[in-house]
């Protein structure tokens, strides 16, 4: 899991994942009171399947953080998550800070700033004309990352759901590229050529069995509709439509898939959110499996649940 990375460790590996297309959220420790086991600059990746690359505290902030984490990525917004408790702060909470309680048995806590990292897209231009190699540099202009491949050279193998292609072989093997790149699932697929010659390819790929998903999301003509424009003029059209699809959040890829995310739940003692796993100390009452953060809270409960599961009930009613 990594989980013994050093700050610089962490970084690198976040620089491999944005090489390799992941989305992820990165988790700083801003501030820290002890005795929690956070370091100030502690860091650490969360991938959108829960897995933890680095240290930003132990078992208590640990399930807060990747839940917090998961939920980053969804929506694209960091936050600043206060772990501890508002009456160690009273009114020193600043506006829009999260606050979650953590670990019953220390006054520690720690402050995380957790921000969203998505890597830059991945275009794929197909075709060697003055169009496409003015596409693939300005898209490289972008920070994107540009690849251009020749017609023949290109087998969809360098394709994923993630992937932006662009078919620019205009009339050299175009149905063929088409189908090995609608194949491949892209986040988007565009053809460059006329509404007559791009619907002739259409019915090519629908011929030739290609689902009709896929179909309706090839872009053909590809980018936005310019009127006349020269080669290099429609290379800006296109990646105009790929920046306004983006921003929009129209491009498939740009919707992280579902996390398996842990079963998570609320200790009933100290109400912080833990792992609701064989690790968390579960305890069976009234036909009800409950979950703690430490041995401590787990036996505070056993030796008394009425007044924790009573506290609970007047909580609900308020």
């Amino acid at each position: 899991m990594g989980r013994g990375m050093d700050g610089f460790e962490v970084l690198e590996r976040a620089s491999e994942l944005a090489r390799q297309g992941e989305q992820f959220a990165l988790a700083t420790v801003v501030w820290r009171q002890g005795p929690s086991s956070g370091q100030l600059g502690g860091r650490a990746i969360i991938t959108a399947d829960g897995q933890v690359h680095g240290w930003i505290g132990g078992a208590c902030a640990e399930p807060v953080v990747i839940r917090e984490a998961q939920q980053v990525i969804a929506d694209g917004e960091s936050r600043l998550l206060l772990l501890g408790t508002r009456e160690q702060f009273g009114e020193a909470v600043p506006e829009g800070m999260t606050v979650v309680p953590i670990s019953c048995q220390s006054d520690g806590a720690l402050e995380v700033f957790i921000e969203p990292v998505h890597p830059s897209p991945r275009l794929v231009v197909v075709g060697r004309s003055p169009m496409a190699q003015t596409l693939a540099t300005l898209a490289g202009e972008l920070g994107w990352r540009a690849t251009l491949v020749d017609g023949p050279d290109f087998t969809g193998a360098e394709v994923d759901s993630r992937t932006l292609v662009v078919v620019a072989t205009q009339g050299h093997g175009d149905e063929e590229v088409a189908e090995r790149a609608a194949t491949a699932g892209p986040a988007y697929l565009g053809l460059v050529a006329s509404e007559r010659r791009g619907a002739a390819v259409l019915g090519y790929l629908a011929d030739r069995g290609v689902p009709r998903d896929r179909l309706d999301r090839v872009r053909a003509p590809a980018g936005l509709d310019l009127g006349r424009t020269s080669h290099r003029e429609i290379a800006v059209a296109i990646l105009a439509e790929l920046v306004q699809l983006r921003a929009a959040g129209a491009l498939a890829g740009d919707t992280p898939t579902a996390a398996s995310t842990p079963a998570t739940a609320t200790d009933p003692v100290c109400e912080m959110t833990v792992t609701a796993g064989p690790g968390s100390y579960p305890h069976e009452h009234d036909g009800v499996t409950y979950y703690f953060c430490s041995a401590g809270c787990h036996q505070r409960f056993a030796s008394d649940p009425a007044a924790y599961l009573e506290r609970e009930s007047h909580a609900d009613h308020k």
